[in-house]
């Protein structure tokens, strides 16, 4: 099982020269297969065509990409399963073509339910063949892989990390020294919020001490001082008497 950075990639034009198709969309062959059986299925006289078609047309050719983007385990495919969902598409299209013209709701409804049957399909083989290539004992051989999200061909047949659902190693390593540092942090912010806390506290008993120590201090002074003063008067009393 090689790695994701050791991929030999083929662009796609070199691959089509080589007779490796494409994935859905990747192959201008074949957006250029469905513009031409699309304008079968609408007779030229049908007014508002060309909007109705460039509509169809861009629904068509775009649900691969929107069902492989929703997930990166749905980002690889075998050619041989991309060139089965486009035979099927375009035989659909074809059947559809020799059928007679019943109206432009009628055939956007059709349209609508081939659409979804090619969505639950490609959904089908894009998560079958992911379990199949991330399997531990994986041996798949089926030719040519596909990066639906590049349009590059792909050398190795089965896979791991993040095409698999993976966590890289390195983000979740990143994930848990971020957390690390947070908890650190919020031990330092706590641990100096308690350790403030603390000097509040003692700084305020030692002052409540040094107040009542002021306090017992002057009211001895002052009785002291009142103790003079009772005997000087009394002193002074008997003198005079």
């Amino acid at each position: 099982m090689g790695d994701l950075w050791l991929f030999l990639l083929l662009p796609l034009p070199l691959a089509a020269f080589l007779g490796v198709k494409g994935c859905l969309e990747c192959d201008p062959r074949f957006i250029k297969d469905i513009q031409s059986l699309l304008a079968k299925l609408v007779p030229s006289e049908v007014p508002g065509r060309t909007e109705l078609l460039d509509r169809q047309i861009k629904a068509m050719t775009n649900l691969s990409f929107k069902v492989s983007h929703r997930n990166k385990m749905l980002r690889v495919l075998a050619v041989q399963r991309v060139v089965y969902l486009r035979t099927w598409l375009k035989n659909e299209l074809y059947k559809m073509s020799n059928k007679t013209w019943k109206g432009v709701f009628i055939l956007q409804g059709k349209l609508l339910d081939v659409r979804q049957s090619l969505e639950s399909k490609l959904k089908e083989v894009l998560k079958h063949f992911s379990e199949a290539a991330c399997s531990e004992d994986c041996v798949l051989n089926e030719g040519p892989i596909l990066d639906c999200w590049s349009c590059h061909q792909i050398t190795t047949h089965c896979f791991k990390g993040e095409y698999c659902g993976e966590e890289d190693s390195r983000k979740h390593e990143n994930r848990e020294i971020g957390l690390f540092l947070i908890l650190i942090t919020e031990a330092v912010i706590l641990g100096s919020a308690l350790l403030l806390l603390h000097v509040c506290v003692t700084h305020q008993r030692k002052m409540k001490a040094i107040r009542k120590s002021l306090e017992n201090y002057v009211e001895k002074k002052l009785e002291d001082l009142m103790g003079r003063t009772d005997k000087k008067n009394k002193q002074d009393f008997g003198i005079r008497k």
